[in-house]
């Protein structure tokens, strides 16, 4: 089992990490972090078609927005 769980940490640090040790060493801070303003893009494009959705759902008042608590209370 050891040696299952040192293969799987081998693939990790070895293969698949490789290309980001490679951007940690470079002498420009903005070459070094332009995966995280890629990533910082997709969140935002991501975002602005959420509130899209959110106010097309708003404009056709699909929502129910009447005043009632649960059963419970």
């Amino acid at each position: 089992m050891k040696a299952f769980f040192e293969g799987i940490e081998d693939l990790f640090v070895n293969v698949l990490f490789a290309p980001l040790d490679f951007l940690r060493f470079m002498d420009s801070w903005w070459l070094a972090n332009t995966l995280n303003w890629i990533f910082v893009i997709i969140g935002m494009v991501a975002m602005v078609y959420w509130l899209k959705q959110l106010k097309i759902f708003n404009d056709r008042e699909e929502e129910d927005k009447s005043v009632t608590s649960h059963s419970y209370l």
